[in-house]
């Protein structure tokens, strides 16, 4: 009879155990790079240029569908124009942009993100339901910043859209920064995430 016991109680703790490890199982999703883009807007006080790029990286969530962590690269090199139309003028703008005056892409070839803090948000005027917050490394230099965007799940895939301004001095690049020269940008550029995801199956 004790031994029955005996078993009765150790078969509970044993699942007891799964049990509990269980809710903690990360889901892991990849970033669908054919439709997914990191698009930006960089504007003087006369015009504007705007363009994207390429994204790739994976999310993690929790089985409730949280987002629970995230890496994300984006090759410099994948930068792209949309409002010029001129083939010429649009490769000078991007060789600039690739230059040690901007993203120094032959010392640099990747700005990387990494989640640290999902939280819910909300706030009037905003259709924003979380807090993204993380480090992004550009050029050398790590610091964080602060992500509104829209989650919505479906199925096994997930959709993340956010905008925010990036301050490019922040991280050291400092070309074309004074007001008074002919050429003067401003210190803030526009950046939109359109990310897709689709659930790993690995």
């Amino acid at each position: 009879m004790k031994q029955k016991i005996y078993s009765l109680f150790f078969a509970t703790l044993v699942l007891t155990a799964c049990s509990d490890k269980e809710p903690i199982s990360a889901v892991d999703y990849k970033v669908n790079d054919q439709n997914s883009a990191v698009e930006w807007k960089g504007s003087a006080p006369t015009h504007y240029h705007e363009g994207a790029f390429k994204v790739s990286g994976n999310l993690q969530t929790d089985r409730k569908g949280k987002i629970t962590g995230g890496d994300f690269t984006i090759p410099i090199a994948s930068i792209s124009n949309f409002d010029l139309s001129n083939e010429a003028e649009r490769e000078a703008l991007l060789n600039h942009l690739k230059s040690p005056d901007f993203f120094n892409l032959a010392v640099h070839p990747n700005a990387s993100f990494h989640i640290t803090k999902v939280e819910p948000y909300s706030q009037t005027g905003s259709a924003a339901n979380v807090m993204i917050t993380g480090d992004f490394t550009m050029i050398g230099q790590t610091h964080s910043i602060e992500i509104p965007a829209v989650i919505k799940t479906e199925k096994e895939k997930i959709a993340a859209e956010g905008s925010f301004k990036l301050k490019r001095l922040q991280w050291g690049m400092n070309s074309y920064n004074d007001p008074e020269q002919q050429l003067y940008i401003l210190p803030e550029v526009d950046i939109k995430l359109k990310l897709h995801f689709n659930k790993s199956t690995s």
